[in-house]
């Protein structure tokens, strides 16, 4: 038995165009979930990066205000030494009686060729009436 003339897939007039279209809407639609990706990842590094800056100038602040009595220098040190165990750098130490206020700042590369500096001033010491 043979079918009627015309009806064979490959006379047919649309065969052919749609072909290979599947693999580039797969690979659109992957390029585009690895974008994605990639962005919440640099997104979440950043957040990352503010919290232990956010850490390292609360526990530098803490430690400075504990050696306050040995003066403002021993205070910033002590502060400064919390601060670079965190992964930060004090950028400001200011020590006001027995307060201690100071600035960290902390770089993160979320994506090559993008860097994000992060500073946080924290204060510690007994409560002002």
């Amino acid at each position: 038995m043979t079918g009627r003339a015309g009806t064979n897939r490959s006379d047919a007039p649309s065969a052919g165009r749609d072909r290979g279209s599947g693999s580039l809407w797969l690979l659109a639609v992957g390029l585009l979930l690895v974008s994605a990706g990639t962005f919440g990842a640099a997104v979440g590094a950043a957040r990352v990066a503010r919290h232990q800056a956010r850490v390292a100038a609360d526990f530098g602040a803490l430690a400075g205000a504990a050696r306050t009595a040995e003066g403002a220098e021993t205070a910033c040190v002590r502060a400064a030494e919390f601060a670079r165990a965190n992964g930060a750098q004090v950028a400001r130490c200011g020590v006001d009686g027995l307060e201690v206020q100071i600035t960290v700042e902390l770089s993160v590369t979320p994506l090559p060729g993008m860097v994000r500096a992060d500073t946080v001033t924290a204060r510690a010491g007994p409560v002002r009436g």
